[in-house]
């Protein structure tokens, strides 16, 4: 089973209930039967403080991936942390979906190019 746990901290009202469900149906159509993930929404401050810090660029941003596992081996018994997704509502609006689709596949291990764009057409 795939735990999500959402906290919606940007001020903005927030589909949760259909954002986990886009969560659950992309990692369970990548294989991903169990695990742990954060999904946060946050306002642009926030999205710029977090892109400064871990990637070196001033701007607030629409999503931002923070992977754990990825799909590691890992030992018996010790469940999957898939990490945290970070969406900016202000900065996406109404068109959350494809962001949240971009950053869960980077949670899977896809860098940009080819695979991932084909990867995205599959779920948008």
């Amino acid at each position: 089973m795939i735990e999500i746990e959402v906290d919606n901290r940007s001020g903005e009202a927030i589909d949760e209930a259909g954002a986990r469900e886009l969560a659950a149906q992309v990692l369970a159509a990548e294989g991903i039967e169990a695990g742990e993930l954060g999904l946060v929404f946050v306002g642009p401050d926030e999205s710029r403080a977090l892109k400064q810090e871990h990637l070196g660029i001033d701007e607030a941003t629409d999503a931002l991936a923070f992977p754990i596992d990825e799909r590691d081996e890992l030992p018996e018994g010790l469940p999957r942390q898939l990490g945290d997704v970070v969406v900016c509502p202000q900065v996406v609006g109404d068109e959350w979906r494809r962001p949240l689709i971009h950053a869960l596949l980077h949670l899977l291990g896809y860098d940009h190019g080819d695979e991932m764009e084909a990867q995205e057409a599959l779920y948008t």
